[in-house]
């Protein structure tokens, strides 16, 4: 159907949500309007959904949740009589909503639903799915995104999202429902009194803080360092949970911001809700002037990423997500190996684009270090690996240079109930020897040398964006840049097509992950570049990476290498 008739039933027929009739209404005659719209539907990747909230095939509304989890609960039922789903949503706009929608459709298919009372973080989701041994998970979350966007992430039984078979399996069911008439559904609340709703209870939530509480290093650090700490969750799912477990494990210094405590799906104090960015810690360095905690923690909405700032001479200094990876890893293979729990050869995950400096400090303690694509559940698919050879307990950390960290296997998902934990736990163990986060990180490039990595992301939004972006993935693969930023291309790297070709000589040895589009430039001098689109924002991301010997040098050096791929893409 041509995109002005499909509006034109939409007119119709979604009539569920009366704040999408007022905007359909809005939108008469507005040509440009209707088509972003409706020019095409919401797709389901691998992550899920997420997208615009609104009225239209391309927005997050009840009618493409509905017709999401009607594919999924066909895809459930073809491989089980007795599917079970656990259902997690975050604070944002219409995510209880989504969350209530999604429980009543699987209900109607004969799936039970086991639902949490209220917001809960991403790996408590996680954590459920294994937990109470369902088929499914589904969590209602845009992540960081600013409040436009909210999001629908699906799980597997082992708690990591959906693999690329069974995504593609449950978009080929999606797209055969017929939106307005092909979703079953049940009312809520007579499902929740018969029983094929049923609300998650405390002895999980329980359960779950019991897991984080015993991956501690040194307990006794938290309780004895006096950490003081500033901690906002930025209005989302963290406040209860990470605050929960900082007073179990002895911290008596925390701080909430208290115009960030509370849920808000409009994100008041923080239009990106982002702890990568400086401006999410805006009320929490305020209130640091008064406070003067020796840590700022930040937490993103639903809870799988957390931001730390660390006071250097009265100041705080943001702390990236490589940094904290790498310190992280540092400290709990050389306080394992210490203390001697660390398992028989030890494994560590990273993805591709995350900080080399990892392997320096893998090798000294004799962890293998493992490169995966870019994606939290590649790193839970290398826990799966390990459990189904009995070795899970092999896995000692995983991370993502996007603040994402997992220590232990309870989940399958990046965990900032844990990280926040495990931050708390270091910063407070290096208090003790007079060092500051900072300090540590000081160390480790004195020991392994100056790595820095940056990133740039370009957006390209509309109608025109997604081909924008895939034009200039094709163009790089047509044409590999010789030299980017002064520094010859080494070897060219295709995650799509699988090669890794030595450009002095032509010879390609085969990539053995998973089919990506992502593009990986290796240049002389240890310094590189990889290139892919986002699978969940309208942006194509660029990771430089670089060595120097000191960090002036390497910050010039990023900076030719950003300034040559901008050049080469056309920004």
């Amino acid at each position: 159907m041509d995109y002005r008739t499909i509006y034109q039933l939409w007119r119709e027929k979604a009539t569920a949500d009366p704040d999408l009739q007022t905007e359909l209404q809005a939108i008469e005659g507005d040509d440009e309007g209707i088509t972003d719209r409706f020019y095409k539907d919401l797709e389901f990747g691998t992550g899920g959904l997420r997208g615009v909230i609104g009225a239209g095939t391309n927005r997050m509304n009840v009618y493409t949740v509905g017709k999401a989890t009607q594919g999924l609960a066909d895809h459930i039922n073809s491989v089980t009589d007795a599917g079970s789903v656990a259902i997690a949503h975050d604070s944002r706009i219409k995510s209880d909503l989504f969350a209530r929608t999604a429980a009543s459709v699987l209900a109607a298919n004969g799936i039970k639903v086991h639902m949490y009372k209220e917001l809960m973080p991403t790996p408590m989701l996680s954590f459920a799915v294994r937990h109470l041994h369902c088929t499914a998970g589904i969590v209602i979350t845009a992540s960081h995104n600013p409040a436009k966007y909210n999001g629908y992430k699906a799980y597997g039984p082992d708690g990591c999202q959906l693999t690329l078979d069974d995504s593609e399996h449950v978009l080929s069911l999606i797209e055969k429902v017929d939106t307005f008439t092909g979703v079953k559904t049940v009312d809520f609340d007579a499902a929740l009194a018969d029983g094929r709703i049923s609300y998650i209870d405390q002895a999980v939530i329980d359960a779950y803080l019991d897991e984080v509480a015993a991956r501690s290093v040194h307990p006794e650090a938290l309780k004895e360092g006096g950490l003081r700490v500033i901690y906002t969750p930025l209005h989302g799912t963290g406040n209860k949970p990470v605050r929960a477990i900082l007073r179990r494990m002895g911290v008596e210094h925390v701080t909430v911001v208290p115009e960030q405590e509370l849920p808000d799906g409009n994100f008041p104090t923080a239009p990106f809700p982002n702890p990568e960015i400086r401006e999410a810690f805006g009320c929490a360095l305020k209130l640091a002037e008064t406070v003067q905690p020796d840590l700022l923690l930040a937490t993103d909405p639903d809870c799988d990423r957390v931001g730390i700032a660390v006071r250097r001479n009265g100041e705080y200094v943001l702390m990236t997500g490589n940094e904290v990876g790498a310190l992280l890893l540092n400290y709990i293979l050389s306080e394992r190996t210490a203390l001697g729990t660390m398992p028989k050869s030890p494994v560590a995950v990273k993805t591709i684009v995350s900080t080399d400096l990892c392997y320096p400090i893998a090798e000294k303690y004799g962890c293998q270090m493992i490169d995966v694509l870019t994606g939290f559940k590649f790193i839970g698919e290398q826990i799966g690996l390990l459990e189904q050879k009995g070795e899970d307990n092999r896995f000692v950390f995983g991370f993502e240079e996007s603040y994402g960290y997992l220590a232990g296997s309870y989940v399958r998902d990046k965990d900032a109930v844990v990280a926040s934990m495990l931050i708390c736990e270091m910063a407070s163990f290096y208090k003790g020897q007079g060092k500051s986060l900072l300090d540590k990180m000081e160390e480790l490039y004195a020991a392994y040398g100056m790595h820095l990595n940056t990133q740039k992301s370009f957006v390209c939004e509309g109608v025109t964006g997604m081909e924008r972006m895939q034009e200039i993935m094709d163009d790089l693969r047509r044409n590999p840049p010789a030299s980017i930023g002064g520094r010859k291309t080494l070897r060219v790297l295709d995650y799509e097509a699988s090669t890794d070709v030595d450009t002095a000589t032509g010879q390609s040895v085969p990539i053995t992950l998973p089919k990506s589009n992502v593009l990986s430039f290796k240049l002389e001098g240890s310094a590189g570049v990889i290139i892919r689109p986002s699978g969940t924002e309208p942006k194509i991301k660029v990771y430089l990476s670089c060595r120097g010997k000191d960090r002036a040098e390497a910050g010039e050096i990023a900076q030719k290498l950003g300034d040559d791929m901008s050049r080469i893409m056309g920004f």
